[in-house]
């Protein structure tokens, strides 16, 4: 295939799973926005527990995303048993880590509290948590259920169910959170009650789908038989993925405590900025699934030529992106800030004046970000998820939380000390995955259907 060709494949199949990525993180930014209007104080405690919940969430989200590499070589391979084995064991996994996960949900403000956050926003976090929380389980169910689908490349499907979750939510949101249309108004109690509304709706919508429309792989036939052959597989790919993602997204959760310390005005302008920083990483995400999804079709046929131009064209394509989102993130600041504010908020301008300098920093790591993205994608493509696991890790936490730590307190820089660490971090994981995988994975591949010695 030429590299025209694998530009307009990773298209196809990436522009679906960008919009899904989209949708959902539509849901995430609509609670934002919404308890913005509502409150500051409210959107620091949502801010505070998104963060929390999302290091959770990713963990356990691992075993799901490692459904996509294992369904796409099956499907290559024409195995259609292998792959109701591994999304059956996946959706035993990520239900078993759910109730792991619960406890520190609903048992969450203690542990705000001694990580250093303020008593009434760990308070109203974790009101906020032990309703959101029990959305764990759905969401993970959704999470497998779309890998096994987008793994398929049936990514289309994935989109639109993904779109009906977010109309949900802004739908619970708005009634709950305010007390329109006749609900009452719970606040941000509401915006958990209807966080846990839309995972449910999803699962139902993606599992009717998945019946209807594929009733050849079973899911659910016999799904109370082990299987622990596949288990330990899943688990084995998937338990690296899981501990990656914990090594970013709780980089970014610890970014989000350490602005706690510093006040919940700069909290809250954190959220915005982060908020408005992940819309454009959710580009990069579908385009590291689509790399995912092509890496692991053509490590199922040992073709190491179509898995390098791929992988060439996928990362031109995150450059692009990424230049297009600094010039709007430099020079659209102010109105994408005030987007998330209500008209005469007391502390409107300190938030705006924080937030610009953090979208500031935003554009700088808009680049390395994009390519670390890409590079996990390719790497999980070829089922090398061990040794990426260590060198995020030691970005991560290494590098990145220790010189947010120094830039923003030693030197005194604060939320924008805070914010380059951030960027050391993934400039260092994007470094060292790159090289990771043209320097050695790539070259275990075979070359033109032929297995590499």
């Amino acid at each position: 295939m030429t590299y025209g060709g694998h530009a307009r494949a990773i298209a196809v199949l990436g522009l679906p799973l960008v919009g899904g990525h989209l949708a959902q993180f539509a849901i995430g930014l609509t609670d934002t926005v919404m308890l913005g209007w509502y409150g500051v104080e409210e959107l620091a405690a949502v801010t505070l527990a998104g963060s929390y919940f999302f290091i959770l969430f990713m963990l356990g989200g691992g075993l799901a995303i490692a459904i996509m590499p294992l369904v796409a070589a099956s499907d290559a391979q024409g195995d259609d048993t292998s792959i109701r084995r591994v999304t059956r064991m996946g959706l035993w996994q990520t239900q078993l880590y759910g109730l792991l996960a619960m406890g520190l949900l609903w048992w969450s403000e203690p542990i705000l509290l001694a990580l250093g956050q303020k008593p009434d926003v760990a308070s109203l976090a974790a009101e906020y948590l032990r309703v959101a929380g029990w959305g764990i389980f759905p969401a993970l169910w959704v999470m497998v259920l779309k890998s096994y689908l987008a793994g398929l490349e049936r990514t289309q499907i994935v989109l639109w169910i993904t779109i009906l979750a977010a109309v949900v939510n802004a739908m619970g949101n708005y009634a709950l959170i305010f007390g329109n249309w006749g609900a009452p108004q719970l606040g941000i109690q509401g915006a958990g009650i209807a966080s846990v509304v839309t995972q449910v709706v999803s699962l139902i919508a993606v599992v009717i789908y998945a019946l209807r429309v594929l009733p050849e792989h079973a899911l659910f036939q016999r799904f109370w038989r082990p299987d622990w052959e596949m288990f330990g597989r899943v688990f084995k790919i998937g338990l690296p993925i899981g501990l990656t993602n914990l090594s970013e997204v709780s980089m970014f959760g610890a970014s989000a405590f350490m602005m706690g310390w510093i006040g919940t005005v700069p909290l809250a302008a954190h959220g915005i900025a982060v908020q408005l920083a992940a819309a454009t990483f959710m580009v990069h995400l579908g385009l590291s699934n689509a790399a995912t999804i092509r890496a692991g079709n053509a490590f199922g046929r040992q073709d190491r030529a179509h898995m390098a131009r791929g992988a060439v064209v996928v990362t031109a394509i995150s450059l692009a992106v990424s230049a297009v989102s600094v010039v709007i993130f430099l020079t659209c600041s102010d109105w994408l800030i005030s987007l998330f504010l209500k008209d005469g908020e007391d502390n409107r301008e300190e938030i705006l004046a924080i937030g610009v300098g953090l979208l500031g920093m935003a554009a700088l790591f808009q680049l390395v970000d994009g390519i670390q993205a890409i590079a996990l994608g390719v790497l999980r493509g070829v089922q090398d998820t061990a040794v990426p696991m260590v060198m995020a890790a030691l970005s991560y936490w290494v590098v990145g939380i220790p010189a947010s730590y120094v830039f923003g307190f030693i030197f005194g820089w604060q939320g924008i000390g805070v914010w380059m660490g951030l960027v050391l971090g993934l400039g260092c994981a994007a470094v060292l995955l790159m090289a990771r995988f043209w320097g050695r994975s790539i070259k275990q591949i075979g070359t033109d259907g032929v297995p590499a010695e």
